[in-house]
């Protein structure tokens, strides 16, 4: 299990390499929602999401032997970036495998950086391919079940703990459940007062159907939400989120991409339908836990075009 020892650890081996993003009290959110919004600008962060962090310090922790055979990871878009930016920055061969769903910006910079790009059918398949290159060889550098790179992510709790006013409730996107673990074990000793949630998008519900079902489960991916469309959770990361969450919401497709348009309006931030999905979930917390809630958001990353926001935009028609 990752333990505020092994966050606090991983702050320090990861100093230097990434930014400490800002934690920001956001009027316009405040506002919007009624009640009183910091936000953890993680869409700031090297490769323009939390995943640096993660991939960082595994990249870090590895032996001469592993960084010699290189190392390879499966990703919605995100992760693979992050792992291929800062592999180069740390002379480490990287191959990244994606669904041809991920967005090209995120194909595109995952080859520039040096890269070898393998892209698949789905994540299903994604996990498959990069399950056989591991066999053949290859250092795998997991999203999510992995406690060092948890630790590494845990790092956006620790720094957010640090800098934030009195939070009540915190919220935070799920995939394969890294991040959220990794913060909700941050909070949970620096912060013990307060409430972790988790949130998902229909079609996207690794985590919510896990808990439902006593353990990871596969899952049925068809979200838009490619970065947060793991195919399940692992051991690891739910029996963090079972013992650390206070629930996991599920927003549609539509509310997220309608998240993206209103932080771009009212928090003057450029995010992603993976940290879109904060706000109408943060509307459901606000229901549930009644007045003096004070919110905090980690918007997780900014890695959507405007291209992208667009074709969501019209797709789902104005809501």
């Amino acid at each position: 299990m990752t333990g505020i020892p092994e966050i606090e650890a991983a702050a320090r081996t990861i100093a230097g390499h990434v930014v400490r993003t800002p934690t920001v009290p956001s009027p316009g959110l405040t506002e919007l929602l009624g009640a009183p919004v910091t936000a953890k600008l993680e869409l700031l962060q090297r490769t323009g999401s939390f995943k640096a962090r993660g991939a960082t310090a595994k990249l870090l922790s590895l032996s001469e032997a592993e960084r010699a055979a290189g190392v390879v990871a499966v990703s919605g878009g995100n992760h693979g970036v992050a792992l291929a930016v800062m592999a180069a920055a740390l002379h480490v061969k990287a191959t990244v495998v994606m669904p041809r769903t991920a967005p090209a910006r995120s194909i595109g910079i995952a080859e520039a950086a040096g890269a070898t790009v393998r892209l698949t059918d789905g994540m299903d398949s994604a996990f498959r391919l990069v399950t056989r290159l591991r066999d053949e060889g290859l250092t795998l550098v997991h999203p999510f079940d992995d406690p060092v790179v948890i630790a590494g992510q845990g790092t956006v709790g620790l720094e957010l703990a640090q800098d934030a006013d009195e939070l009540t409730d915190v919220l935070v996107s799920i995939g394969g459940g890294g991040l959220i673990a990794g913060v909700a074990v941050a909070l949970r000793a620096r912060r013990p007062g307060v409430r972790v949630w988790g949130v998902e998008t229909e079609g996207a519900q690794a985590m919510s159907e896990a808990l439902a079902a006593g353990g990871p489960v596969p899952v049925a991916l068809s979200s838009i939400v490619t970065t947060l469309s793991a195919p399940s959770v692992s051991q690891l990361t739910y029996d963090l989120v079972s013992a650390l969450v206070e629930e996991v919401l599920v927003v549609p497709d539509r509310e997220a991409v309608r998240g993206c348009l209103d932080l771009a309006d009212h928090a003057k931030v450029w995010a992603e339908p993976a940290a879109g999905c904060l706000l109408p979930a943060a509307r459901q917390v606000l229901e549930r836990v009644g007045d003096g809630a004070r919110l905090g958001l980690v918007v997780c990353g900014g890695n959507a075009t405007p291209r992208d926001v667009f074709e969501w935009t019209e797709r789902f028609g104005p809501s």
